[in-house]
């Protein structure tokens, strides 16, 4: 089999930047592969991405060495642009490549540029409409979709032109569990069915893992290469199966919950010790009666109900355009509902007062040109004459004070925001899918900082895809669908009942398992 991807000796270091973020990197990718690049924040996974269709160092600048071909061709010797016809890349935040307004426009678009002949186009279009589900989506403006079907759209826009290799960074980030298990499926096909080359940077893990067939581990500019389950357990990474199996001495270490489940042993119902925590009738921080919201003649919130009282961490889950983001807007006061109330105390919620928002892309929020700054400028708005250094100590970020928030990957960046918005001291904290581009580490200093906030009598309620944070962090799960609330209540109770939304320790065990220490502390008691 040809290799469709090789690095020779390559070392590469930004502008201004000592550090080499790949260093002497040799590794190959062969044809119909499909790759997983992992490692921690800031480990070079997406300088490794980049490094494949040019963008480094022809985009980015730098300091660059050694050679990369993607089959056959030489990425210092081709632009970019020039790659695209055999190269197609999906980044991070897929809404900042698009550039036309409708769906079907920017999946067409990639094609013109290449000079698809007119009827290949139209064939190609209706496959990737039909593979990634978007058709009743066609006519609609890419500004309005959901960040997860934006996300979509982008993969389908690079997948149209039919490259021979696809570069995802963290492209499950705003999918829903069924429509990223939609999408890998998609993918897997086309690796087994066309002989696509697929290359995935991802940090939800127990979305990919069972999916891909290599990887490669980046850890401070080194890569590894090997099986998926060799260089995850190098790493000392993997989904909530593999953890749970360090945690008992399992070799080798389990990848998917099929893997899981052979292994596990029986457990007791009655050693569950996650009974849900009574409702409190405390008089709510935040309240949303009877809730209407939308854009244009689209109806998105249909008379929601929603008390958040202090003390709680709340779970905001649901299918991609269920309506979790415009229910964060509303709560914020960035967003006027169309009738019903959202009231914070006495009056309207004030944005960045009496309740803060740090939302899905935190560009947006970031507009100083130091880390500390953001953090500062925060206090001061609020009258507290605190520093930022205790504040990034808490999220891991002290050694980053002084670099621009631009110039950070975009796992830091989120916590620099999230920071940021915690400055507020805010009675209620919304966020946004949280969790995008962390690693493990940095998820674990996130959930800790919002333990510690909620316990200061304030709410705090998250929307997130990310059904693992949700069964370790959320005390109370309120699940949308259609703009409705059609579950609300323990996580225990609202994800064990949930065949879509069941982290991997219900998929196990049985309902009321939601994490790996709960089920290694039953099994040590047992």
């Amino acid at each position: 089999m040809r290799d469709a991807i090789a690095f020779d000796s390559v070392s590469f270091s930004y502008p201004g930047d000592g550090l080499r973020a790949l260093d002497d990197v040799t590794a190959t990718i062969e044809e119909g592969t499909f790759v997983l690049v992992c490692g921690a924040t800031a480990s070079g996974k997406s300088t490794l991405i980049r490094a494949i269709n040019g963008l480094v160092p022809q985009f980015t600048g730098g300091a660059f060495s050694g050679r990369v071909t993607v089959c056959g061709r030489d990425t210092l010797s081709e632009k970019p642009s020039s790659l695209a016809d055999v190269v197609s890349f999906v980044p991070q935040d897929p809404g900042s490549s698009f550039v036309l307004d409708t769906v079907e426009d920017e999946i067409a678009y990639g094609m013109e540029n290449l000079g698809i002949p007119a009827a290949t186009m139209r064939g190609s279009i209706e496959e990737c409409l039909d593979l990634l589900d978007l058709d009743h989506l066609r006519a609609s403006s890419v500004r309005s979709i959901s960040g997860g079907e934006r996300q979509r759209v982008a993969i389908a826009a690079a997948l149209a032109p039919r490259p021979r290799v696809l570069l995802l960074d963290e492209p499950t980030s705003q999918l829903d569990p069924q429509a990223a298990e939609h999408v890998l499926a998609a993918l897997q096909r086309l690796v087994h069915d066309l002989g696509l080359t697929v290359v995935i940077a991802e940090h939800r893990l127990e979305r990919v893992a069972g999916y891909v067939d290599a990887a490669l581990g980046c850890r401070r500019g080194k890569v590894l290469s090997g099986s998926p389950s060799a260089v995850l357990d190098e790493l000392g990474v993997g989904p909530p199966v593999a953890t749970l199996g360090r945690l008992l001495g399992w070799s080798p270490l389990p990848l998917t919950v099929r893997e899981a489940r052979r292994r596990a042993p029986a457990l007791s119902p009655d050693a569950r010790r996650t009974g849900a925590s009574p409702r409190s009738e405390a008089q709510p921080l935040v309240a949303a009666r009877a809730l209407r919201a939308g854009y244009g003649s689209s109806e998105v919130l249909k008379g929601v109900d929603l008390g958040l009282v202090a003390g709680e961490i709340v779970a905001l889950m649901g299918r991609n355009g269920s309506g979790k983001t415009t229910l964060l807007r509303c709560l914020t006061g960035l967003h006027a509902p169309r009738s019903g109330t959202v009231a914070a105390g006495e009056g309207a919620p004030v944005p960045g007062r009496s309740v803060a928002l740090c939302p899905q892309t935190p560009e947006d929020i970031l507009f100083r040109d130091r880390v500390d700054s953001e953090i500062e400028t925060t206090l001061r708005a609020n009258g507290c004459p605190e520093r930022a250094g205790a504040w990034l100590e808490e999220l891991g970020l002290a050694a980053l004070a002084g670099r621009h928030p631009r110039d950070l990957s975009a796992g830091q960046r989120l916590l620099v925001a999230a920071a940021a918005v915690v400055a507020t001291g805010a009675r209620a904290l919304l966020l946004d899918e949280p969790t995008r581009g962390l690693d493990p580490d940095a998820k674990r200093l996130l959930i800790e900082l919002l333990r510690r906030y909620a316990r200061g009598g304030r709410a705090v309620v998250f929307a997130t895809h990310d059904v693992e944070l949700a069964a370790e962090l959320a005390t109370r799960v309120v699940m949308l669908a259609s703009g409705e609330i059609i579950a609300d209540g323990g996580a225990k109770d609202i994800l064990g009942d949930s065949p879509v939304f069941a982290p991997q320790m219900t998929r196990v065990f049985g309902a009321g398992w939601l994490t790996p220490g709960q089920v290694a502390n039953a099994l040590a008691h047992s």
